[in-house]
């Protein structure tokens, strides 16, 4: 079954913009990984807070992601971005009305 990641991350004051650049960095990583989809996005209303939405095909592949050298990478660049702040949810996906 489809793991979803859906959540927010506080950016540091003045900081949403650099943290989206990074977030929308290249990674054909993620998706060797099982990285189905990963969206970044933002919200006028809350201007230090990242929006970040992600597919995987398993729990395990999310998992196992956060292991790879690129992306333990790219999170300890992103901690100076990051206010602390973070929100979210985690489920099993069980189906769509856009997939059979």
């Amino acid at each position: 079954m489809t793991y979803a990641n859906v959540g927010t991350l506080g950016a540091a004051p003045g900081c949403r913009d650099d943290l989206v650049a990074h977030l929308t960095q290249r990674s054909t990583e993620l998706a060797d990984a099982g990285c189905l989809l990963y969206e970044v996005g933002v919200s006028d209303d809350q201007p230090d807070t990242v929006f970040v939405s992600e597919l995987w095909t398993s729990a395990e592949a999310h998992r196992a992601s956060l292991q790879l050298p690129s992306v333990q990478g790219s999170i300890e660049a992103a901690r100076p971005l990051l206010s602390g702040d973070f929100g979210g949810f985690r489920f099993t996906v069980v189906g769509s009305p856009l997939r059979g």
